[in-house]
């Protein structure tokens, strides 16, 4: 499968695809609308960017607890439920008048749910396509939530216009029972992949085993901290560029789009195999010249250019697809993304302390050296995580002489 018209010629990937595009966009319109509604209350700037973006720290608590859920339930109940969850939680913040604790408290409960069921999503990839096409599909999931994040964001803007924050909740609501219906009616049902029930210590035990490879430690080391430290640099984005940090910020989403679609769609698995180095040093490398403080357009092409090298994440999931055993693939998946998304808020707000004491600039480029060195520190350890070159064809013995 090496085409966009055979992946989505895929039924159930089409129901997949069409649910997640409905569940970023309610999630990122319903952030914005719990933002505003949060900072006219309060007018803390702290509580207003924990209500939008401190969701992921609830990933914590999902990897150490149920994680191993992603894997003993069915994936399309996992999904639902999970869907169901956020559903409810939507129609809650629609409540006028709720304290705003209760408030960041659903969506804590909400992130929490994801977080556990989360890696079901990325193991179904693998379950309803072809051998080989995760990353094509990934990819293209990728460049449905970059895509989705800014249409959410912008019709989110405009709804707040128009609209109060507690009507933009039901909208996002809408878009939430949306997702559960293509979710629950699109995917077929599947036995789950272990037959041992989800549990604190089954989650503990799994996880374990799966950072106690030497090769899988290796993939997620990599796939958490060169990145992460980067998405500090972006962070810092708005101290930099001030009112024009918008146009950063959507400089920095096509370089990951534009990753994402050329590693995805154009790259053979051996070219993959040879990107990922090129790409790992392409992430933090451009981020260095912000010691000079470059003009805005200088900064966009160097942001752009930085974020294309996100997509090396592509073949270390295939590597880790790889490395970890059938039965756990969601939890392996799952374990990924909520140390990812876990990373990435702690490193933001590492790179705020930094900028509190350095100009932006400077922070932005000591982030990117601690990037790069990490990127360095890391590489040998991936030697570990290859996956091996496939058997040669046993040869065909020849025949006897005179039969």
């Amino acid at each position: 499968m090496q085409t966009y018209s055979e992946l989505f010629a895929v039924g159930e990937f089409r129901n997949l695809f069409l649910a997640n595009c409905a569940g970023i966009a309610a999630h990122t319109s319903s952030a914005l609308a719990l933002g505003s509604l949060t900072y006219a209350v309060t007018g803390s700037a702290t509580l207003t960017a924990l209500s939008m973006f401190g969701a992921p720290l609830a990933g914590v608590l999902g990897s150490v607890t149920l994680l191993s859920a992603a894997d003993s339930l069915p994936p399309r109940r996992a999904l639902t439920l999970a869907g169901l969850v956020a559903l409810a939680g939507t129609a809650i913040q629609a409540v006028p008048g709720l304290p705003i604790g209760l408030r960041l408290a659903v969506i804590l409960l909400v992130a929490y749910v994801g977080s556990i069921t989360g890696g079901a999503r990325w193991s179904l990839l693998n379950d309803i396509l072809p051998s080989g096409a995760y990353v094509l599909a990934r990819s293209t999931m990728n460049v449905s939530v970059g895509v989705m994040q800014i249409a959410g964001f912008g019709a989110g803007g405009l709804l707040l216009v128009w609209l109060d924050a507690y009507q933009v909740f039901l909208i996002a609501t809408a878009l939430r029972a949306l997702a559960v219906a293509m979710t629950w009616f699109g995917l077929r049902e599947r036995p789950a992949r272990t037959g041992a029930r989800a549990s604190t210590a089954r989650t503990m035990r799994v996880n374990r085993e799966l950072w106690a490879d030497r090769g899988r430690r290796a993939l997620y080391l990599n796939l958490w901290l060169p990145g992460g430290l980067v998405v500090g640099c972006e962070a810092l984005f708005l101290p930099y560029a001030g009112d024009q940090a918008g146009f950063l910020f959507a400089a920095g989403a096509l370089g990951m789009l534009t990753g994402d679609v050329v590693v995805g769609r154009f790259l053979s698995p051996v070219s993959r195999r040879r990107c990922v180095l090129p790409l790992r040093l392409l992430l933090p490398l451009p981020y260095l010249a912000f010691l000079l403080h470059p003009d805005l357009p200088l900064a966009m092409l160097l942001a752009l250019v930085a974020s294309v090298g996100f997509a090396a994440t592509l073949p270390l999931q295939e590597w880790l697809i790889d490395r970890s055993p059938p039965e756990a693939h969601g939890q392996a998946l799952g374990l990924h993304q909520n140390g990812m998304m876990t990373g990435q808020a702690v490193f933001a707000a590492l790179a705020g302390a930094v900028a509190d004491v350095l100009p932006a600039h400077r922070a932005m480029a000591l982030l990117a050296c601690l990037s790069l060195t990490a990127t360095l520190l890391l590489t040998r350890g991936l030697r570990y995580a290859r996956p091996a070159p496939p058997p040669p064809a046993a040869a065909v013995p020849a025949p006897l002489a005179g039969t």
